[in-house]
């Protein structure tokens, strides 16, 4: 369960640095479909799950195999989770319903 969590909490942040990053404001993409992608939390939620998968044999944080069917599944987790968490979460904090903060 912890391998879980960790995933999703490092899903979140890599997908949260892609889209909204300063630091890739120049090399984002804006326009066509990259840009589409580096826009969208979901879309590019589902990608970063997918690399993580495919590069967890090089970390500690979790273990997944190496089946193709885990590697969708864990693209699928990590897009739902970084789009819900992405809507609760801002630079200010959770948002609040209503615009209130």
């Amino acid at each position: 369960m912890i391998d879980l969590a960790q995933f999703i909490l490092v899903s979140f942040g890599l997908t949260q640095i892609l889209v909204y990053g300063k630091i890739f404001d120049k090399i984002r993409p804006s326009h066509g479909r990259l840009g589409e992608l580096f826009s969208c939390t979901m879309c590019t939620g589902f990608w970063s799950g997918l690399f993580l998968w495919g590069t967890n044999g090089y970390t500690g944080l979790f273990n997944y195999d190496f089946s193709l069917f885990t590697g969708l599944y864990l693209g699928f987790l990590s897009s739902g989770t970084s789009y819900v968490m992405s809507t609760l979460f801002d630079d200010d904090g959770f948002k609040l319903s209503g615009g209130e903060k």
